[in-house]
């Protein structure tokens, strides 16, 4: 499992005109089953995303495929982890 944190490197008036990309570009993530859950930072300065990808490899060549990475308006932090514990709803992604 991986939490990607994405930090914006341009203003959000650049950011917003690759925004329309930037979510169809997720919704292929989450239609290949790639991605549990997504949404932006608070204060706006970039998101977050939860990926259940194969492999760290798998994962950065995905993180390519952004919009906001193509177009160098973001920057992007990977950490592993092993969720060892979840509530119920989340128990099929628990490490065994």
């Amino acid at each position: 499992m991986f939490i990607v944190t994405l930090t914006y490197t341009a203003p959000l008036e650049r950011i917003d005109g690759y925004l329309p990309a930037h979510r169809a570009w997720l919704e292929t993530l989450y239609a290949r089953g790639l991605l549990l859950m997504s949404g932006r930072k608070e204060p706006r300065d970039g998101g977050i995303l939860i990926a259940h990808a194969a492999s760290r490899a798998e994962l950065d060549a995905v993180l390519r495929d952004d919009p906001f990475a193509q177009a160098g308006l973001a920057t992007y932090a990977v950490t592993e982890f092993v969720p060892t514990m979840t509530a119920e709803a989340l128990s099929a992604w628990r490490a065994q």
